[in-house]
């Protein structure tokens, strides 16, 4: 395994695998025992950096959510597991009621539910404390300032570690970090976005704004972490929940562009010259770009983890990067 270290202040900064798990539906559509053995062997192979959200996943059954931090909890201590392995989860997106449906009645981010989700989020999991806590979604409806003044409230009292922000513009990141800063306090460091080899449209509007998809990595977004050498930035669904390899899972709307084709031709090369597979060679152009990225990868059996952790050992040559970026 390989490491990096994300967060800058002594006091709150982790080193973690450059591979991230993701936990999303351990305990609802994967089961105890598999989620079990897939976080068993991922530790076991060095990983330490786990990812969940107090949402997730409640449009399985129609609940709040959850189900993913109670099995982590669960887990850590079934497996006597302490501050070793960094814990990260997210606010802000848990549906106010039960429900199987993705809609715009979410808990938001003011300062109460900062404070009383992460608390919760902690006792679901078991720990003393969130290592990196993430806004979720954008909250509009509340003051900027008021969800800088909570997230650096439950840093103060020992709740929270980290601050990232997912699925945000990057201007959104950039005046609360500048809000923060003002103010002395703890800003977001860590951001999460889907993030690939192959980019999908940022023009379609979505749920939460007509004027796209907040929740992906553009040029702007890109440009903002490249000039911010201090800021980690993870891709979630980096490998498109398997369309590069099956199928029978298509794309999507999203990728039906132009570039779409000219790269999945590229990175299809570039698997047969290496001998990995292209979800290898995805997570590898990922982690080693000039903009390090940290992939958050999901799986649903110790088999699909495998070809994943095998994707930190593939280094892929100067070439062979120069023709995966240029493709087009």
């Amino acid at each position: 395994m390989k490491y990096r270290v994300i967060g800058t202040a002594v006091e709150t900064r982790r080193e973690v695998s450059v591979l991230s798990l993701g936990t999303m539906t351990f305990g609802t559509t994967v089961d105890e025992a598999t989620s079990y053995a897939i976080l068993d062997r991922f530790v076991e192979a060095g990983g330490t950096f786990v990812d969940t959200s107090n949402n997730y996943a409640f449009w399985v059954n129609g609940t709040q959510g959850g189900e993913s931090e109670e099995l982590v909890g669960r887990w850590l201590r079934s497996r006597g597991i302490g501050d070793e392995i960094t814990v990260a989860t997210k606010l802000g997106a848990r549906p106010n009621q039960p429900t199987s449906g993705f809609s715009l009645d979410v808990e938001g981010l003011s300062a109460k539910v900062i404070r009383e989700s992460a608390e919760r989020s902690r006792e679901r999991l078991g720990i003393e404390r969130i290592h990196l806590l993430y806004a979720h979604i954008m909250d509009e409806n509340t003051p900027l300032e008021e969800t800088v003044r909570g997230f650096a409230e439950v840093v103060a009292d020992g709740t929270a570690g980290l601050l990232g922000a997912s699925n945000h513009w990057a201007w959104r990141v950039e005046r609360a970090r500048t809000l923060a800063a003002a103010a002395g306090v703890p800003g977001y460091e860590v951001l999460q976005h889907h993030h690939s080899y192959l980019r999908r449209r940022t023009d379609l509007p979505s749920l939460r704004s007509p004027d796209g998809n907040q929740g992906l990595v553009g040029g702007d977004l890109l440009s903002y972490v490249r000039d911010n050498p201090a800021l980690t930035q993870v891709a979630y669904s980096p490998l498109i929940a398997g369309a590069y390899v099956r199928e029978d899972k298509p794309l999507g709307p999203g990728f039906d562009h132009a570039g779409t084709e000219p790269r999945l031709r590229a990175v299809r090369e570039v698997a047969a010259e290496t001998g990995a597979t292209v979800n290898q060679v995805v997570l590898a152009w990922l982690m080693g770009g000039d903009i390090p990225v940290l992939p958050l990868v999901g799986a649903s059996s110790v088999a699909q983890l495998e070809e994943n952790l095998a994707a930190v050992d593939l280094d892929l040559t100067p070439d062979q990067r120069t023709r995966l970026d240029t493709a087009h």
